[in-house]
Protein backbone atom coordinates (compact mmCIF):
# COMPACT_ATOMS: atom_id res chain seq x y z
CA UNK A 1 0.00 0.00 0.00
CA UNK A 2 1.57 3.12 -0.85
CA UNK A 3 1.08 5.74 2.27
CA UNK A 4 1.25 9.48 1.25
CA UNK A 5 -0.02 11.38 3.95
CA UNK A 6 -0.17 11.28 7.99
CA UNK A 7 -1.03 12.73 11.11
CA UNK A 8 1.25 12.22 14.13
CA UNK A 9 1.91 14.36 17.60
CA UNK A 10 5.12 15.26 18.40
CA UNK A 11 6.36 16.21 22.01
CA UNK A 12 9.51 17.57 23.15
CA UNK A 13 11.39 17.33 26.10
CA UNK A 14 10.89 19.63 29.22
CA UNK A 15 14.03 21.59 30.31
CA UNK A 16 15.22 20.22 33.98
CA UNK A 17 14.56 22.41 37.03
CA UNK A 18 17.64 24.10 38.64
CA UNK A 19 18.52 22.76 41.84
CA UNK A 20 17.98 24.27 45.30
CA UNK A 21 20.83 23.10 47.37
CA UNK A 22 23.37 24.56 49.97
CA UNK A 23 27.17 23.24 50.81
CA UNK A 24 27.65 21.93 54.39
CA UNK A 25 30.26 24.11 55.51
CA UNK A 26 30.85 25.73 58.35
CA UNK A 27 31.54 29.62 58.18
CA UNK A 28 29.16 30.01 54.91
CA UNK A 29 25.72 31.61 55.92
CA UNK A 30 22.77 28.82 55.03
CA UNK A 31 25.75 26.25 54.22
CA UNK A 32 26.39 28.41 50.91
CA UNK A 33 23.76 27.97 47.40
CA UNK A 34 25.01 25.31 45.13
CA UNK A 35 22.29 23.92 43.48
CA UNK A 36 23.48 22.90 39.49
CA UNK A 37 20.96 24.07 36.35
CA UNK A 38 18.84 22.13 34.73
CA UNK A 39 19.68 19.58 31.83
CA UNK A 40 18.40 20.59 28.65
CA UNK A 41 15.04 18.96 26.84
CA UNK A 42 15.49 16.51 23.70
CA UNK A 43 14.50 18.03 20.05
CA UNK A 44 12.03 16.33 17.70
CA UNK A 45 13.61 15.97 14.42
CA UNK A 46 12.90 15.14 11.26
CA UNK A 47 15.64 13.09 9.02
CA UNK A 48 15.24 12.38 4.95
CA UNK A 49 16.13 8.64 4.50
CA UNK A 50 16.04 7.74 1.26
CA UNK A 51 15.77 4.11 2.55
CA UNK A 52 12.25 4.84 3.24
CA UNK A 53 9.54 4.49 0.52
CA UNK A 54 6.09 5.14 2.18
CA UNK A 55 5.04 7.02 5.41
CA UNK A 56 3.18 3.51 6.35
CA UNK A 57 5.17 3.58 9.49
CA UNK A 58 3.29 6.73 10.93
CA UNK A 59 -0.12 4.74 10.33
CA UNK A 60 1.02 2.67 13.71
CA UNK A 61 2.63 4.91 15.79
CA UNK A 62 1.08 8.57 16.08
CA UNK A 63 2.64 10.41 18.82
CA UNK A 64 6.61 10.82 19.44
CA UNK A 65 8.17 12.13 22.55
CA UNK A 66 11.74 13.41 23.04
CA UNK A 67 13.29 12.79 26.55
CA UNK A 68 12.98 15.06 29.33
CA UNK A 69 16.11 16.87 30.39
CA UNK A 70 17.26 15.86 33.86
CA UNK A 71 17.25 18.58 37.29
CA UNK A 72 20.12 20.12 38.42
CA UNK A 73 22.06 18.74 41.34
CA UNK A 74 24.14 20.08 44.44
CA UNK A 75 27.14 20.68 44.02
CA UNK A 76 26.48 22.34 41.20
CA UNK A 77 26.04 19.76 39.13
CA UNK A 78 24.34 19.98 35.84
CA UNK A 79 21.30 17.72 34.84
CA UNK A 80 21.96 15.83 31.94
CA UNK A 81 20.23 16.63 28.68
CA UNK A 82 17.45 14.89 27.27
CA UNK A 83 18.20 12.87 23.93
CA UNK A 84 16.90 14.18 20.80
CA UNK A 85 14.52 11.89 18.91
CA UNK A 86 15.33 11.65 15.58
CA UNK A 87 12.25 10.65 12.89
CA UNK A 88 13.33 9.44 9.58
CA UNK A 89 10.96 9.99 7.01
CA UNK A 90 10.85 9.04 2.93
CA UNK A 91 12.79 12.34 0.47
CA UNK A 92 9.91 14.36 -0.64
CA UNK A 93 8.28 14.53 2.87
CA UNK A 94 6.61 18.21 3.66
CA UNK A 95 6.17 18.64 7.25
CA UNK A 96 3.10 20.71 7.93
CA UNK A 97 1.58 22.50 10.91
CA UNK A 98 -1.75 21.56 11.72
CA UNK A 99 -2.96 24.40 13.44
CA UNK A 100 -1.65 26.92 11.09
CA UNK A 101 -1.21 24.92 7.98
CA UNK A 102 1.97 26.40 7.47
CA UNK A 103 4.84 24.30 6.20
CA UNK A 104 7.44 23.81 8.45
CA UNK A 105 10.09 22.06 5.93
CA UNK A 106 10.42 20.76 2.23
CA UNK A 107 12.62 17.62 2.90
CA UNK A 108 14.59 16.90 -0.71
CA UNK A 109 17.83 15.14 0.28
CA UNK A 110 19.07 12.35 2.00
CA UNK A 111 19.81 13.03 5.46
CA UNK A 112 18.43 16.57 5.31
CA UNK A 113 17.57 17.29 8.94
CA UNK A 114 14.80 19.63 10.63
CA UNK A 115 14.21 20.54 13.95
CA UNK A 116 10.26 20.29 14.34
CA UNK A 117 10.27 21.23 17.85
CA UNK A 118 12.66 22.00 20.22
CA UNK A 119 13.86 20.77 23.75
CA UNK A 120 12.77 23.63 26.79
CA UNK A 121 15.81 24.91 28.05
CA UNK A 122 17.77 24.03 31.27
CA UNK A 123 16.27 26.06 34.38
CA UNK A 124 19.19 28.04 36.47
CA UNK A 125 20.37 26.67 40.00
CA UNK A 126 19.94 29.06 42.79
CA UNK A 127 23.72 29.53 42.36
CA UNK A 128 23.07 31.96 39.74
CA UNK A 129 20.73 33.90 41.71
CA UNK A 130 23.17 34.77 44.82
CA UNK A 131 24.15 38.35 45.27
CA UNK A 132 25.43 41.22 47.81
CA UNK A 133 22.13 40.86 49.44
CA UNK A 134 20.76 37.71 48.61
CA UNK A 135 23.67 35.68 50.17
CA UNK A 136 21.24 32.06 50.37
CA UNK A 137 18.45 32.12 47.71
CA UNK A 138 15.79 30.04 48.78
CA UNK A 139 14.56 29.39 45.09
CA UNK A 140 15.55 28.67 41.38
CA UNK A 141 14.52 28.82 37.57
CA UNK A 142 12.11 26.02 36.23
CA UNK A 143 12.85 24.08 33.25
CA UNK A 144 11.46 25.51 29.75
CA UNK A 145 7.83 23.90 28.90
CA UNK A 146 8.05 21.22 26.25
CA UNK A 147 6.48 22.04 22.92
CA UNK A 148 4.05 20.00 21.48
CA UNK A 149 2.22 20.28 18.33
CA UNK A 150 0.69 17.95 15.67
CA UNK A 151 2.45 18.33 12.10
CA UNK A 152 0.99 16.67 8.92
CA UNK A 153 3.80 14.94 6.65
CA UNK A 154 3.08 14.18 3.05
CA UNK A 155 4.99 13.09 0.64
CA UNK A 156 5.69 13.94 -2.60
CA UNK A 157 7.18 11.74 -5.24
CA UNK A 158 10.86 13.28 -6.55
CA UNK A 159 10.94 12.50 -10.32
CA UNK A 160 12.52 13.70 -13.26
CA UNK A 161 9.98 13.25 -15.45
CA UNK A 162 6.25 12.74 -14.95
CA UNK A 163 3.52 10.87 -17.19
CA UNK A 164 -0.01 12.59 -17.13
CA UNK A 165 -2.83 12.16 -18.93
CA UNK A 166 -6.33 10.19 -18.75
CA UNK A 167 -7.17 7.24 -17.59
CA UNK A 168 -6.23 3.93 -19.87
CA UNK A 169 -4.43 6.10 -22.17
CA UNK A 170 -1.00 3.98 -21.86
CA UNK A 171 0.96 5.96 -19.28
CA UNK A 172 1.57 2.76 -17.40
CA UNK A 173 2.60 0.90 -20.71
CA UNK A 174 4.98 2.85 -21.57
CA UNK A 175 6.39 3.43 -18.37
CA UNK A 176 6.70 -0.47 -18.36
CA UNK A 177 8.73 -0.60 -21.53
CA UNK A 178 11.15 1.98 -20.81
CA UNK A 179 12.01 0.96 -17.51
CA UNK A 180 12.29 -1.94 -15.57
CA UNK A 181 9.21 -0.98 -13.49
CA UNK A 182 5.90 -3.54 -13.17
CA UNK A 183 2.79 -1.12 -12.94
CA UNK A 184 -0.74 -2.77 -13.40
CA UNK A 185 -2.02 -2.62 -17.16
CA UNK A 186 -5.44 -3.71 -17.93
CA UNK A 187 -8.04 -2.04 -20.29
CA UNK A 188 -9.79 -0.07 -17.52
CA UNK A 189 -10.00 3.28 -15.94
CA UNK A 190 -7.18 3.86 -12.57
CA UNK A 191 -5.55 0.83 -13.05
CA UNK A 192 -3.14 3.19 -11.56
CA UNK A 193 -4.21 3.76 -8.19
CA UNK A 194 -0.75 4.49 -6.40
CA UNK A 195 2.42 6.18 -8.33
CA UNK A 196 4.79 4.27 -9.46
CA UNK A 197 8.51 5.21 -10.66
CA UNK A 198 11.10 3.37 -12.75
CA UNK A 199 14.66 4.07 -13.74
CA UNK A 200 15.12 5.03 -17.20
CA UNK A 201 18.77 4.37 -18.53
CA UNK A 202 19.63 5.80 -22.28
CA UNK A 203 22.68 7.16 -23.96
CA UNK A 204 24.16 6.33 -21.22
CA UNK A 205 22.44 8.89 -18.68
CA UNK A 206 19.37 7.90 -16.51
CA UNK A 207 16.41 9.70 -14.56
CA UNK A 208 13.59 8.57 -12.33
CA UNK A 209 10.41 8.58 -14.19
CA UNK A 210 6.67 8.85 -12.75
CA UNK A 211 3.54 7.22 -13.92
CA UNK A 212 0.69 9.51 -11.69
CA UNK A 213 -2.77 7.78 -11.51
CA UNK A 214 -5.25 8.97 -13.91
CA UNK A 215 -6.65 12.76 -14.21
CA UNK A 216 -9.99 13.52 -14.72
CA UNK A 217 -11.90 16.67 -15.83
CA UNK A 218 -12.47 18.42 -12.08
CA UNK A 219 -9.34 16.81 -10.60
CA UNK A 220 -8.01 20.09 -9.27
CA UNK A 221 -11.68 20.13 -7.29
CA UNK A 222 -10.82 17.37 -5.74
CA UNK A 223 -12.76 14.81 -8.38
CA UNK A 224 -11.61 10.98 -8.96
CA UNK A 225 -8.29 10.87 -7.24
CA UNK A 226 -8.27 14.68 -7.01
CA UNK A 227 -5.63 16.32 -5.49
CA UNK A 228 -4.23 13.09 -4.05
CA UNK A 229 -2.27 12.71 -6.74
CA UNK A 230 -1.71 15.85 -8.60
CA UNK A 231 0.43 16.89 -5.88
CA UNK A 232 2.82 14.34 -6.85
CA UNK A 233 3.61 15.91 -10.00
CA UNK A 234 4.82 19.43 -8.60
CA UNK A 235 7.82 17.66 -7.77
CA UNK A 236 9.02 16.36 -11.44
CA UNK A 237 10.87 18.49 -13.97
CA UNK A 238 9.92 17.67 -17.27
CA UNK A 239 6.11 16.45 -18.12
CA UNK A 240 5.52 13.98 -20.98
CA UNK A 241 1.80 13.92 -21.70
CA UNK A 242 0.66 10.96 -22.96
CA UNK A 243 -2.78 10.74 -25.27
CA UNK A 244 -4.59 8.33 -26.85
CA UNK A 245 -4.17 9.75 -30.46
CA UNK A 246 -6.62 7.18 -31.83
CA UNK A 247 -9.72 8.21 -29.84
CA UNK A 248 -10.17 4.39 -29.24
CA UNK A 249 -12.43 5.27 -26.25
CA UNK A 250 -14.69 7.86 -28.34
CA UNK A 251 -13.17 11.09 -26.80
CA UNK A 252 -11.17 14.12 -29.34
CA UNK A 253 -7.90 13.73 -28.34
CA UNK A 254 -7.68 17.56 -28.39
CA UNK A 255 -10.33 17.99 -26.02
CA UNK A 256 -8.71 15.59 -23.54
CA UNK A 257 -5.45 17.44 -23.90
CA UNK A 258 -6.80 20.91 -23.06
CA UNK A 259 -9.11 19.69 -20.08
CA UNK A 260 -5.54 17.89 -18.58
CA UNK A 261 -3.72 20.98 -18.93
CA UNK A 262 -6.66 23.25 -17.99
CA UNK A 263 -7.15 20.57 -14.96
CA UNK A 264 -2.82 21.34 -14.28
CA UNK A 265 -3.15 25.01 -14.65
CA UNK A 266 -5.88 25.29 -12.28
CA UNK A 267 -4.09 23.34 -9.38
CA UNK A 268 -0.72 25.06 -9.99
CA UNK A 269 -0.26 27.37 -13.08
CA UNK A 270 3.55 27.13 -12.10
CA UNK A 271 2.81 23.26 -13.33
CA UNK A 272 2.34 24.39 -17.27
CA UNK A 273 6.01 26.29 -16.74
CA UNK A 274 7.59 22.95 -17.27
CA UNK A 275 8.65 21.38 -20.13
CA UNK A 276 5.74 19.22 -21.90
CA UNK A 277 6.32 16.70 -24.16
CA UNK A 278 3.49 15.11 -25.84
CA UNK A 279 3.29 11.37 -26.63
CA UNK A 280 0.41 10.40 -29.09
CA UNK A 281 -0.21 7.30 -28.19
CA UNK A 282 -2.08 4.33 -29.38
CA UNK A 283 -0.71 5.33 -33.49
CA UNK A 284 -0.53 2.27 -34.65
CA UNK A 285 -4.32 1.82 -34.88
CA UNK A 286 -4.56 4.88 -37.23
CA UNK A 287 -1.12 5.47 -38.75
CA UNK A 288 1.36 8.34 -38.50
CA UNK A 289 -0.74 9.48 -42.20
CA UNK A 290 -3.66 9.46 -40.74
CA UNK A 291 -6.16 12.89 -40.60
CA UNK A 292 -6.45 12.48 -37.09
CA UNK A 293 -3.19 12.26 -36.38
CA UNK A 294 -2.08 14.90 -38.48
CA UNK A 295 -4.94 17.04 -37.28
CA UNK A 296 -4.09 17.03 -33.66
CA UNK A 297 -0.18 16.98 -34.29
CA UNK A 298 -1.06 20.48 -35.67
CA UNK A 299 -3.32 22.09 -33.11
CA UNK A 300 -0.41 20.53 -30.58
CA UNK A 301 2.66 22.15 -32.15
CA UNK A 302 0.37 25.83 -32.96
CA UNK A 303 0.00 25.65 -28.69
CA UNK A 304 4.41 25.16 -28.79
CA UNK A 305 4.30 21.41 -27.95
CA UNK A 306 6.67 18.67 -29.62
CA UNK A 307 4.52 15.86 -30.56
CA UNK A 308 5.96 12.72 -31.00
CA UNK A 309 3.63 9.51 -32.31
CA UNK A 310 4.28 6.83 -29.92
CA UNK A 311 2.98 3.09 -29.53
CA UNK A 312 3.63 1.87 -26.36
CA UNK A 313 3.37 -1.63 -25.95
CA UNK A 314 4.86 -2.28 -29.74
CA UNK A 315 7.84 0.01 -28.78
CA UNK A 316 7.18 2.50 -31.43
CA UNK A 317 8.66 6.10 -30.86
CA UNK A 318 9.78 5.00 -27.19
CA UNK A 319 13.44 5.78 -27.55
CA UNK A 320 12.59 9.12 -29.38
CA UNK A 321 10.45 10.85 -26.61
CA UNK A 322 12.36 9.59 -24.32
CA UNK A 323 15.88 10.95 -25.93
CA UNK A 324 13.73 14.30 -25.88
CA UNK A 325 12.63 14.25 -22.15
CA UNK A 326 16.39 13.56 -21.24
CA UNK A 327 17.56 16.85 -23.29
CA UNK A 328 14.92 18.95 -21.79
CA UNK A 329 16.04 17.44 -18.23
CA UNK A 330 19.30 18.41 -18.89
CA UNK A 331 18.15 22.33 -19.72
CA UNK A 332 16.57 22.63 -16.66
CA UNK A 333 19.16 21.28 -14.63
CA UNK A 334 21.82 23.38 -15.62
CA UNK A 335 19.37 26.94 -14.51
CA UNK A 336 19.08 28.11 -10.91
CA UNK A 337 16.40 25.91 -8.60
CA UNK A 338 13.95 28.26 -7.08
CA UNK A 339 12.91 27.46 -3.64
CA UNK A 340 9.51 25.40 -3.90
CA UNK A 341 7.98 26.35 -0.82
CA UNK A 342 8.21 29.96 1.62
CA UNK A 343 8.32 28.49 4.96
CA UNK A 344 7.40 29.48 7.90
CA UNK A 345 9.96 30.19 10.61
CA UNK A 346 8.32 29.46 13.72
CA UNK A 347 12.01 30.55 15.55
CA UNK A 348 10.78 33.85 14.79
CA UNK A 349 7.92 32.82 17.20
CA UNK A 350 10.24 32.53 19.93
CA UNK A 351 12.03 35.59 19.16
CA UNK A 352 9.04 38.12 19.42
CA UNK A 353 9.64 40.64 21.90
CA UNK A 354 6.39 39.94 23.10
CA UNK A 355 7.90 37.06 24.75
CA UNK A 356 9.00 39.21 27.84
CA UNK A 357 5.91 41.55 27.67
CA UNK A 358 3.34 41.84 30.63
CA UNK A 359 -0.15 42.20 30.06
CA UNK A 360 -2.09 43.42 32.81
CA UNK A 361 -5.84 43.64 33.43
CA UNK A 362 -9.24 43.45 35.65
CA UNK A 363 -11.26 40.72 35.95
CA UNK A 364 -14.89 42.66 37.47
CA UNK A 365 -16.77 39.54 37.99
CA UNK A 366 -14.02 37.98 40.24
CA UNK A 367 -12.66 41.25 41.52
CA UNK A 368 -8.95 40.37 40.70
CA UNK A 369 -6.32 41.73 38.85
CA UNK A 370 -4.65 39.93 36.65
CA UNK A 371 -1.37 39.73 34.85
CA UNK A 372 -0.24 37.33 31.75
CA UNK A 373 3.11 36.88 30.05
CA UNK A 374 5.07 34.16 28.59
CA UNK A 375 8.21 34.95 30.53
CA UNK A 376 5.95 35.23 33.96
CA UNK A 377 4.41 32.30 33.76
CA UNK A 378 8.29 30.59 33.69
CA UNK A 379 9.52 32.69 36.62
CA UNK A 380 6.09 32.27 38.26
CA UNK A 381 6.13 28.79 38.07
CA UNK A 382 10.12 29.01 39.41
CA UNK A 383 8.85 30.81 42.50
CA UNK A 384 9.49 29.43 46.00
CA UNK A 385 5.75 30.76 47.84
CA UNK A 386 7.29 30.12 51.41
CA UNK A 387 10.38 32.32 50.95
CA UNK A 388 10.73 35.88 50.96
CA UNK A 389 13.75 36.79 48.88
CA UNK A 390 11.78 34.68 45.84
CA UNK A 391 8.58 36.23 46.62
CA UNK A 392 10.60 39.24 46.24
CA UNK A 393 12.30 38.74 42.79
CA UNK A 394 8.89 38.35 41.15
CA UNK A 395 7.83 40.95 42.81
CA UNK A 396 10.67 42.95 41.17
CA UNK A 397 10.79 41.65 37.72
CA UNK A 398 7.21 42.56 37.73
CA UNK A 399 8.13 45.96 38.69
CA UNK A 400 10.41 46.40 36.63
CA UNK A 401 8.77 45.37 33.47
CA UNK A 402 6.15 48.46 34.50
CA UNK A 403 3.05 46.10 35.18
CA UNK A 404 2.56 47.29 38.86
CA UNK A 405 2.26 51.26 38.00
CA UNK A 406 -0.12 50.19 35.25
CA UNK A 407 -2.23 48.33 38.05
CA UNK A 408 -1.85 51.50 40.26
CA UNK A 409 -3.25 53.10 36.71
CA UNK A 410 -6.47 51.00 36.89
CA UNK A 411 -7.00 51.45 40.27
CA UNK A 412 -4.85 48.94 42.55
CA UNK A 413 -3.90 50.16 46.23
CA UNK A 414 -2.94 47.88 48.84
CA UNK A 415 -4.84 45.20 49.66
CA UNK A 416 -6.56 44.00 46.44
CA UNK A 417 -5.21 41.17 44.81
CA UNK A 418 -3.18 40.28 41.75
CA UNK A 419 -3.75 37.57 40.24
CA UNK A 420 -1.20 35.16 37.84
CA UNK A 421 -2.19 32.00 36.45
CA UNK A 422 -4.12 30.23 39.17
CA UNK A 423 -2.65 32.10 42.47
CA UNK A 424 -4.07 35.16 44.02
CA UNK A 425 -1.20 37.12 45.64
CA UNK A 426 -1.82 40.50 48.22
CA UNK A 427 -0.59 43.13 47.41
CA UNK A 428 1.54 45.30 49.14
CA UNK A 429 4.15 48.40 48.44
CA UNK A 430 7.41 46.80 49.76
CA UNK A 431 8.01 42.67 49.93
Amino acid sequence: MFVDRAKITIRSGKGGNGAVTFRREPYVPEGGPDGGDGGKGGDIIFEADRNLRTLMDFRYKRKYEAENGQDGMKRKKFGKSGEDLIIKVPMGTVVIDEETGRIMKDLTEDGQRFIAAKGGKGGRGNVNFKNSVRQAPNFAEAGGEARERTVILEMKLIADVGLVGFPNVGKSSLLSVATSAQPKIANYHFTTIDPNLGVVNIHDSSFVMADIAGIIEGASEGLGLGFRFLKHIERTKVLIHVVDVSGSEGRDPKEDFDKINKELEAYSPRILKKPQLVAANKIDMIGEDSPEYLEFKEYAEKKGYQVFPMSAPLNMGVKEILSAALIELQKVEQEPEEDFYEYFDFDAEERDPSYREIKAGYDEEEGVYTLEGKQLSKIFRSTNFNDMGSLRYLYKYIEGKGAIEELKEMGLEEGDYIRIEDYDMEYWDEY
